[in-house]
């Protein structure tokens, strides 16, 4: 059956020689599969700048029941980037925000509300003007509110992840701005020091590991480091 749906891209894989394998959350299907042939081949059609994780897509698809792999009939940008491709920084953070969401959502998972909130943050990503220093991490609390398990306050998140330390003043500074970043999503003015930023990365990848089992080790991180 044909049906259309918005859609973010997550990650593709390359599959055969020319044709590639690539998932995407869509709005009213959930995560799903797509088997893309011929893309990689130099006379296709199809552009494999539709796959670059998280561009966002207008789609019609065919989605049978039970079927690990479908197809796409139709296919169309929904919001043409203007900085994001052609920013390395943005290209980094949209890296590693590809790579948190290929651990945190499963196939067939379907969640408008989730939806919503990435397709309005890569919207934010491609803007002039965000604070970028500070769109990991705020992306990161800001998901996990979505996924079910956002701490309250810094103490809650850092009671899960540290939980043999006692000391009240563990991490104050960072406690500081963690408090800060968890009522102020995505906050342009809000400046954090280099040193605590990169400290608060470390927690909450912390966070999500003891919270989600499969969530393993990010190939991406390395590359935000340089970045942040």
């Amino acid at each position: 059956m044909l049906k259309k749906t918005q859609g973010i891209v997550i990650h593709y894989i390359k599959y055969r020689e020319t044709s590639i394998i690539v998932k995407i959350f869509t709005r009213e299907l959930g995560l799903k599969s797509y088997i893309v042939n011929g893309v990689r081949s130099a006379k296709s059609k199809n552009k494999m700048a539709f796959y670059q994780p998280l561009t966002l897509l207008d789609l019609v698809v065919y989605d049978r029941e039970n079927a690990s792999l479908n197809r796409i009939s139709e296919v169309k940008l929904a919001y043409p980037f203007q900085r994001i491709p052609f920013d390395y920084y943005r290209s980094g953070v949209a890296m590693f925000i590809g790579e948190i969401l290929s651990k945190c959502i499963y196939d067939n998972y379907q969640n408008e509300y989730l939806y919503d909130f990435i397709y309005n943050s890569i919207e934010l990503l491609d803007q002039e003007g965000i604070n970028l220093a500070n769109f990991p991490l705020a992306f990161l609390l800001e998901n996990s509110r979505f996924l079910g398990f956002a701490p309250n306050n810094s103490e809650e998140l850092f009671d899960q992840i540290h939980e043999t330390i006692n000391d009240p003043v563990y991490a104050l500074e960072e406690k500081k701005y963690l408090d800060l970043l968890i009522h102020s999503t995505y906050d342009q003015k809000l400046k954090i020091p280099a040193a605590i930023r990169h400290k608060l990365l470390d927690h909450l990848i912390q966070f999500y590991q003891w919270h989600l089992d499969s969530f393993g080790k990010l190939n991406s991180l390395k590359v935000l480091r340089s970045l942040m």
